[in-house]
């Protein structure tokens, strides 16, 4: 009898453990890149090299689609590149520089960076609602490890609980993985406000001044700035996203 209802438990981890999965990686791809999405950039590496195209934000990773194929020097033609989420770490900047955007995507453009620079009391109200959930998301995994520490307490169903450990686990690290926006109470009042950004780039810091618009748990973005890629070149006017380990809001610009 016990060895069916362990048999029956199991399943039942096994269909809640995918069904959790399932759902969490729909909805996992990170807010400041999916910002960006459809827009044409420039990837910029830690290295210095650079990708251009129109970007494609999944929760695996970012694919940059070509204008055109492109033929490299062992003769393979090219459509796109793609950035996998494990090399995250290797990327500098993603660019969104404005007089790459087609007039479409650039009304689209100036219409967020209106509802974004200094927003009204309703837009506000938006955020402080979507933190308070955001919060208890976060507060989840650990509410999850309580509740399956009291019930391994228990028998026989702690037992049944301790030979799924492998789904707990499973569930739990989707959970983990989830949690896109590490709030941060210093940065949070700045949204919508100018700020000035400090990025390390070829071991120099560097800064720019523009609009906070979101961060997360990995980047920081922001609108409107004078960037360049290489130093020589002469700054036009950018959207950046950035990583948060190479970067900090350091002042408030205004």
């Amino acid at each position: 009898m016990f060895g069916d209802s362990a048999t029956a438990i199991t399943i039942l981890f096994i269909i809640f453990a995918a069904g959790v999965g399932a759902f969490v990686r729909k909805r996992s791809r990170d807010k400041c890149l999916r910002d960006f999405e459809h827009n044409m950039v420039t990837l910029e590496d830690t290295s210095g090299k650079t990708i251009w195209g129109k970007l494609r934000v999944e929760n695996t990773g970012l694919e940059f689609i070509y204008p055109e194929k492109q033929r490299d020097e062992e003769g393979h033609d090219e459509a796109s590149y793609i950035l996998y989420k494990y090399e995250y770490p290797k990327i500098g900047a993603v660019i969104r520089f404005h007089d790459e955007l087609s007039e479409t995507n650039k009304k689209e453009r100036e219409e967020e960076l209106k509802r974004t620079y200094h927003p009204g009391q309703c837009r506000r109200l938006k955020r402080k609602t979507l933190n308070v959930f955001r919060t208890v998301r976060d507060s989840v995994v650990e509410i999850v490890n309580l509740v399956i520490s009291q019930a391994k307490k228990a028998t026989p169903a702690g037992k049944v609980l301790t030979s799924q450990d492998k789904y707990v686990s499973q569930m739990k690290q989707e959970l983990m993985g989830s949690a896109g926006t590490s709030f941060e109470p210093l940065l949070e009042r700045y949204i919508g406000h100018k700020v000035v950004l400090e990025l390390i780039k070829a071991d120099k810091i560097l800064e720019y001044c523009g609009v906070l618009k979101e961060y997360t748990a990995e980047f920081i973005e922001i609108m409107d700035v004078d960037y360049a890629i290489k130093q020589d070149e002469p700054a036009r006017k950018a959207d950046l996203v950035v990583p948060r380990k190479h970067s900090l809001i350091r002042h408030l610009g205004e």
